[in-house]
């Protein structure tokens, strides 16, 4: 990500997704300030020598009456944006232990809505990322090989019967790169009658054309050696467009053409490439720390390091070995 013009300062904003049953906190901007009138998360200015964490602790009882206690704040995603006036950096943390009942102490109005209520054209553009990493879920599950003699719907059906064990919500990356591009648009179809019963969302994987063959899937996963080609956006507002990234030029290029999403990695070995470089956590904390979208961790990852993902800034954690039947 470019680096801001040397003396314009970058004003640090802690940002606050307070969640409970289900529902976030949002308040309404007064009309005199800056993007006044929209929608906008809790918080507030860090001020010098202090935590991002205490600053919300602090900001969120000022302006809502809600006691956050610090250690349960997690972090879920830092963006940086210049609206011409002024640049922000907007630290964004999540807690589900908020304490107290919420009214907006400096007359604001506040509200509790759900995450698939929100709507980009409601809030500053800063915080569309933010959306983007409360609509998503935490895990992105990605399809193994389908063999010659498999029937693909008896094996996605078993496979969707073991990921409603981790999570109903999850998205479903249907890659199947061994399969000609009429097989994969039939098994696309069957994929996503499947995920509708379910309950999941059908990512069709491939250039824009897989996308234009099945335009019911709730998006567009590009590999990076179709992402690269690309200027603008391949696929319609409204629907999810991930791209897979390797490194910070990747990333950056992902953000330019309008992607939701990006999935990082190898963060550890992996079985299919043994001897190939890994990020490593700490190679993987510093990209995801310059990412203005949300990332998921892949390569080598299982349900139990999506916390230590999240710690590091990620929206959770993509892998196959953990839902696909092997065998």
């Amino acid at each position: 990500m470019a680096k801001t013009d040397v003396g314009v300062r970058e004003i640090h904003v802690a940002v606050g997704v307070i969640v409970r049953d289900g529902c976030v906190l949002i308040a309404r901007r007064p009309d005199h300030v800056h993007q006044g009138g929209l929608l906008e998360f809790p918080g507030g200015k860090v001020e010098p020598d202090e935590t991002v964490q205490a600053a919300l602790v602090r900001e969120i009882a000022e302006e809502t009456g809600l006691h956050i206690p610090e250690g349960s704040l997690r972090p879920v995603i830092g963006i940086r944006h210049d609206y011409g006036d002024k640049r922000v950096f907007l630290d964004v943390w999540r807690t589900d232990q908020a304490e107290g009942d919420a009214h907006g102490r400096e007359g604001q109005p506040i509200e509790w809505i759900r995450p698939e209520s929100l709507r980009d054209e409601d809030f500053p553009a800063a915080n569309r990322p933010i959306i983007r990493a409360l609509q998503l879920p935490c895990l992105l599950a990605l399809t193994g090989e389908f063999s010659p003699d498999a029937d693909p719907g008896q094996l996605l059906g078993r496979a969707l019967e073991r990921l409603s064990e981790q999570d109903r919500s999850a998205l479903i990356l249907l890659r199947a790169p061994a399969l000609d591009s009429e097989s994969y648009a039939s098994v696309a179809e069957t994929a996503l009658e499947l995920c509708e019963r379910a309950g999941a969302g059908l990512l069709v994987h491939g250039s824009p054309a897989a996308f234009d063959d099945t335009p019911d899937a709730a998006g567009l996963h590009l590999p990076w050696r179709e992402a690269q080609k690309l200027e603008a956006r391949p696929v319609p507002d409204g629907v999810w467009l991930g791209v897979s990234c390797h490194n910070a030029r990747e990333i950056d290029h992902a953000v330019a053409i309008g992607a939701d999403y990006v999935t990082l990695g190898p963060v550890k070995p992996t079985e299919t490439h043994p001897g190939a470089p890994v990020l490593g956590w700490a190679g993987f904390r510093d990209l995801v720390a310059n990412a203005p979208i949300p990332v998921f961790g892949l390569g080598g990852l299982q349900p139990e390091d999506l916390d230590e993902a999240q710690q590091a800034g990620a929206q959770g954690i993509a892998g196959i070995r953990y839902w696909w039947p092997q065998g």
